[in-house]
């Protein structure tokens, strides 16, 4: 009887412990969530780390750059300090790390300036472009027929324009306007006209390729048993595309956004560099341009804006590389 009573005490106590879970056992386990895998996968992408160790030191110089120049940006006359100082065009050394350009500005303030417009490039042109990107590459995808097939031919007639040939025209026909204009404010913000029509140009033809991207993703997403259970239910096309077929998208497109960033800060370095961006905006471009003629002489005012774009570009491709590979299906844990 004693051992029945144990038996049945100790029996009711797992029952109990059945019903009512200890502290350690009332959450469930769940497994880890996409971007948890994701993010998982990518701190083990040491080369896409370093990317992102990158874009997040230009973005706080950027924001910084006020604070970190020993120098004021251009056009202050506090910006030729050097040259006043009769140290105009001189190598790097203590009081000037990057040197001196043959104008008298610090090699350093204007590279810390100039990345203000770089990471103003790199966010209003990915925007813009990943705006079209899913647009086209949504609709296309989803609808087909024939909405598929015009936007189609209209992508393929963008692929195959030469963009950069469009885009010095363009820049070259604003600057020669009589409407052309240094800067809009908007508020206390201050907008450059022409640096940002370069973007608006940039982004009009960087689209194309990577909406062919997306279409494929999505045809392969609408045949899903979840997508035609909401058609079976009413579920509207817009509803549909808004709730389901962007969301399944939304890994490729953050991937498709640090590979646009990388391009479009590269395009626009090149433009500026042939001397076609905005002349009132100095980029790091810009700095290449107007020193080119002194690169035998003065190889530090056009070597190190060349390696801020150099070093721009790789941490966005690095970070590209990473996320894709964190983010493909078939490498998952």
């Amino acid at each position: 009887m004693v051992g029945s009573k144990d038996n049945n005490r100790i029996g009711g106590k797992w029952l109990v412990s059945l019903l009512k879970p200890g502290k350690s056992e009332k959450e469930p386990i769940r497994g880890a969530g996409q971007w948890a895998v994701a993010w998982r996968r990518f701190k083990k992408h040491k080369s896409g780390l370093f990317g992102l160790f990158l874009v997040i030191g230009l973005i706080v110089i950027a924001l910084l750059n006020g604070f970190i120049a020993p120098y004021p940006a251009r056009p202050d006359p506090d910006a030729y300090m050097p040259l006043y100082l009769g140290e105009a065009g001189k190598p790097p050394s203590y009081n000037h790390i990057f040197g001196t350009t043959v104008a008298g500005t610090d090699v350093l303030s204007d590279v810390i300036h100039a990345s203000v417009y770089t990471v103003y490039v790199a966010i209003v042109g990915t925007i813009l472009t990943i705006a079209l990107v899913v647009l086209v590459g949504v609709i296309s995808g989803y609808m087909a027929g024939y909405v598929d097939e015009a936007l189609m031919r209209i992508t393929e007639i963008f692929l195959v324009f030469p963009a950069l040939l469009l885009i010095l025209v363009f820049a070259r026909l604003y600057q020669a306007s009589p409407a052309y204009q240094p800067s809009y404010s908007l508020g206390p913000i201050l907008i450059p006209a022409g640096l940002t029509l370069v973007i608006l140009i940039v982004s009009i033809f960087s689209w194309a390729g990577y909406a062919r991207v997306i279409r494929g993703e999505v045809m392969r997403i609408r045949e899903s048993e979840y997508v035609q259970a909401a058609k079976s239910l009413g579920a509207s096309s817009s509803w549909i595309m808004t709730k389901h077929i962007i969301p399944n998208i939304l890994p490729q497109i953050i991937v498709i956004a640090t590979l646009t960033m990388a391009s479009i800060v590269l395009i626009e370095a090149g433009v500026t560099f042939l001397g076609f961006g905005d002349p009132n905006t100095v980029t790091w471009g810009s700095l290449m341009q107007e020193n080119l003629s002194y690169m035998s002489s003065m190889w530090w005012s056009v070597i190190f804006p060349g390696l801020a774009i150099f070093l721009t570009v790789l941490a966005f491709n690095l970070v590209g590389d990473g996320l894709a590979d964190a983010i493909n299906p078939r490498l998952r844990e």
